[in-house]
C-alpha cells in the first residue's frame, strides 16, 4: 500500500498541467523509476481514453508482470459474464432410507450436499451466519418430522476433489486466512481467529487465549513471541489442507489485551459437521451414528454414501453481492470459488486434475475472443495470490474497457476498492 501511495504522489508532483497528458504521465513514470523501491523493478503503464479507447500512454503494456490482486478484475468480469450477476450457489439437505427398516419414512443418514458455496457460515450477511445456516437445517428437518436419524451425518463435500489449492501458492501464505483453500464445502470463509496473549514483556513467548471457531482434532504448536509495543502483526501460521498440526512463528506487539491473527481451516467440513451435530442435539435432533465428510471416505478409499432424497436447499447471496466483498475486501477464497464454478457450469466437474485447469482455459478462451492474447493472461489462480501469475497491463485495461460496456458494470464498478 505504501508503494501505491508513493506512486501516486510522485506522479502528482511531476505533473505540469500545461503539458499534454501523455507528457505528464511519462514524466511521472520516469520520476517513479528513480525511486529506490523500484531500483530493480520493471514498470508498466497503459492508459486509454475511457470513451473512445484511444491509447494515451503505453509503457511496457505487453510485458507480463505479477498482477497480485489486480488480477481479481479479470476473475470478477469473467464471473459476471459466464455465471451471471444473479448466480447463486446451492447447498442441498438430503437423506436416504433407514438401512435397518427400509421404510422411506424413516431417516437413515442426513446429508449436507456441498455446491462450492464460499459464503456458508460467513458473518457478512445475516442469511449466511453459522446460526442462520444451522437454524435453516434444523427447521427443515423438524418441518418434515425428521428428528431421529438411525445412522450418520455426512457432509458430501467432494465436488472439487482432494486438491483444493491452486498451483504456485507458497507455504508462508496457505496457513493464513488470505491463503484459505477452496473446498467443495467451505465454512466461515475457511477462516479461524487465533487470539494470543502477549508475554509479560517483549521477547517473552505468547500463549493461546482462544480459537474461534474451535478447531476439532487439531494440535497447534505456538512459537510466536512478544515483540515491541506497536510493532504490528508479524505472526505467521503454517498448515495445509487436511493436516492435523498447525505451527505458528513470528511476533505480535506487546500489549495487555490478547492480539488476534487469522488462519485458514485445514478441513472446514470437519469444523462444520461437529458444530452442526451439537446444534442439532440441542434442537432434539439426534443421530445413532457419527459425523464425517465424504472427502474422508475418498481419501481412505472406503465406500461413499449418497443421498437418495432431497429435503431442502440453502442459497448463497447473488454473485454481485459476493463480488462486492471479493473486490472491496480482497477475499481470495471467493475468486477461487468463482473460477472453479466456471468449470462446473461449463463442463460439469470442478476437480483439480481436470476442472480447475480447464477453468483457466475457459477464462483464456473467453477473453481471446475479445482481443486478449492467451499468453497475456498467464494465470494459475483466480485471486492473484500466486507469485507465478503473469498478466499484462494491456490485458487488464482491455478487460476494464469491456466491462464498462456491460449491463452489470454498475455492480462491478461499485465493488472496486478505493484508497
Amino acid at each position: 500500500m505504501k508503494t501505491v501511495y508513493s506512486f501516486i504522489g510522485l506522479l502528482i508532483t511531476a505533473f505540469s498541467f500545461g503539458q499534454p497528458l501523455a507528457t505528464r504521465l511519462d514524466a511521472g513514470l520516469k520520476r517513479l523509476e528513480t525511486d529506490e523501491q523500484f531500483k530493480h523493478a520493471i514498470l508498466s503503464m497503459y492508459v486509454v481514453d475511457g470513451k473512445t479507447g484511444t491509447v494515451i500512454y503505453d509503457k511496457n503494456s505487453q510485458t507480463g508482470l505479477a498482477p497480485a490482486s489486480c488480477q481479481k478484475v479479470v476473475t470478477s468480469a469473467s464471473a459476471f459474464e459466464l455465471l451471471g450477476k444473479d448466480f447463486r450457489y446451492k447447498t442441498y439437505i438430503g437423506k436416504d432410507y433407514s438401512m435397518a427398516s427400509g421404510n422411506k419414512f424413516d431417516a437413515g443418514c442426513l446429508f449436507v450436499i456441498a455446491g462450492g458455496d464460499p459464503t456458508l457460515g460467513s458473518w457478512r450477511w445475516e442469511s449466511t451466519t453459522d446460526t442462520a445456516v444451522f437454524s435453516k437445517i434444523a427447521e427443515s428437518l423438524k418441518k418434515q418430522k425428521f428428528t431421529s436419524f438411525s445412522e450418520d451425518l455426512i457432509v458430501q463435500d467432494y465436488l472439487y476433489g482432494t486438491t483444493p489449492l491452486p498451483e504456485g501458492w507458497i507455504w508462508q501464505d496457505i496457513g493464513n486466512y488470505y491463503g484459505a483453500a477452496c473446498f467443495g464445502f467451505n465454512w466461515h470463509e475457511n477462516q479461524y481467529d487465533l487470539a494470543l496473549q502477549p508475554g509479560e514483556k517483549p521477547g517473552y513467548p505468547t500463549t493461546i487465549s482462544s480459537i474461534k471457531p474451535f478447531l476439532y482434532g487439531i494440535d497447534i504448536y505456538n512459537n510466536i513471541f512478544t515483540g515491541k509495543a506497536g510493532s504490528g502483526d508479524n505472526g505467521y501460521i503454517y498448515s495445509s489442507p487436511f493436516t492435523n498440526t498447525i505451527i505458528t512463528k513470528g511476533t505480535i506487539p506487546f500489549q495487555k489485551e490478547p492480539f488476534t491473527i487469522s488462519g485458514s481451516m485445514p478441513n472446514p467440513s470437519n469444523e462444520f459437521k461437529n458444530e452442526l451435530m451439537q446444534f442439532l442435539a440441542k434442537a432434539n435432533i439426534t443421530f445413532k451414528g457419527q459425523a464425517y465428510s465424504g472427502i474422508e471416505t475418498v481419501i481412505h478409499n472406503t465406500p461413499v454414501h449418497i443421498a437418495t432424497h432431497l429435503i431442502d436447499s440453502i442459497f448463497s447471496p447473488p454473485l454481485d453481492s459476493m463480488n462486492y466483498w471479493f473486490l472491496k475486501k480482497s477475499i481470495n477464497l471467493y475468486g477461487e470459488a468463482f473460477l472453479k464454478s466456471l468449470a462446473v457450469k461449463k463442463r460439469g466437474f470442478g476437480t483439480r486434475d481436470n476442472g480447475y485447469d480447464s477453468s483457466i482455459s475457459i477464462v483464456k478462451d473467453y477473453w481471446s475472443k475479445r482481443g486478449i492474447e492467451k499468453s497475456a493472461l498467464n494465470i494459475i489462480d483466480g485471486s492473484g495470490l500466486s507469485p507465478a501469475n503473469r498478466v499484462t497491463t494491456n490485458a487488464l485495461v482491455t478487460v476494464m474497457q469491456y466491462a464498462k460496456q456491460q449491463d452489470w458494470f454498475p455492480s462491478f464498478y461499485y465493488a472496486l476498492p478505493e484508497m
